[in-house]
């Protein structure tokens, strides 16, 4: 029986927990502290066992998930330094907090799997990347892919990228619900009802997506699919191009990036 333990029952730790459970992961035991008691009732009902405090949790667990706000992870790696050894995987899911960050507080050369996941792991829909230190044994990286595959996909990359990929997969969400928003708005404004409006735009998102991963074009190749010469979508594309829409774009994820960057200090 494998331990794993959660510091955070928030949002994304429960959804991490949530898909541990219905995947039924063999031979798993989940464990879990949260400061907020309703959080931590809300884990209990899936079957997790409550823990009295971090450094508790901690000491039970081979794989210690830290489920909190990078604010928080200052506070919260004091409270386990002196309960977590070389055989611990620490799985961190704070944006732009690196592998030696955590060591320097904790362990030396300690074992980090770095993760950046999303909210709709909530659904088992995740979009989830991982990068690992060096003393992470290859049985132990399987083990958390393996968690992140049972709430949707994932991808490892380099872990000198983490913080460059929130914007992609971590933050992304948001700004495709504001770009929503804005097309949704534009249906109530010419007196479209908004829930039918709400389902044909979010079912175009999905399938715009499955073209995206499934249909072996291009990005521009796509574009140009749907494309008539001096029809609507290209009226439209003008309009987007005027607007400067690549640069927002590149504007947002460079924000978010230099976010990363001073939360990493």
């Amino acid at each position: 029986m494998v331990n794993v333990g959660f510091i955070g029952v928030g949002n994304m730790g429960y959804a991490i927990m949530k898909g541990i459970t219905e995947a039924k992961i063999d031979d798993v035991k989940l464990l879990a502290f949260d400061s907020y008691p309703p959080a931590l009732e809300r884990a209990v009902g899936i079957g997790v066992e409550a823990c009295e405090s971090s450094a508790q949790t901690a000491s039970l667990s081979k794989y210690l998930f830290l489920a909190v706000k990078p604010q928080q992870l200052d506070e919260v790696l004091e409270e386990i330094a002196d309960s977590v050894d070389e055989s611990t995987v620490i799985i961190s899911i704070c944006a732009g907090i690196g592998d030696e960050y955590i060591a320097s507080k904790t362990v030396d050369k300690a074992k980090v799997v770095l993760v950046m996941p999303n909210t709709p792991l909530l659904l088992g829909e995740g979009a989830t990347a991982l990068s690992r230190s060096e003393s992470v044994e290859d049985e132990e990286f399987d083990f958390v892919c393996s968690v992140f595959g049972a709430c949707g996909m994932y991808e490892v990359i380099p872990k000198d990228k983490m913080k460059e990929i929130i914007a992609i997969n971590g933050s992304s969400p948001a700004f495709i619900y504001l770009y929503a928003q804005s097309f949704i708005e534009y249906a109530k404004s010419v007196g479209i009802d908004e829930e039918a409006a709400t389902n044909l735009f979010a079912k175009s998102l999905i399938g715009s997506a499955r073209m995206i991963t499934d249909s072996g074009n291009s990005l521009d190749k796509l574009i140009e699919m749907v494309s008539s010469k001096g029809g609507t979508t290209i009226a439209g594309l003008e309009q987007l191009r005027a607007g400067g829409l690549d640069e927002a774009v590149q504007s947002c994820c460079k924000a978010c990036t230099k976010r990363a960057y001073e939360l990493s200090k």
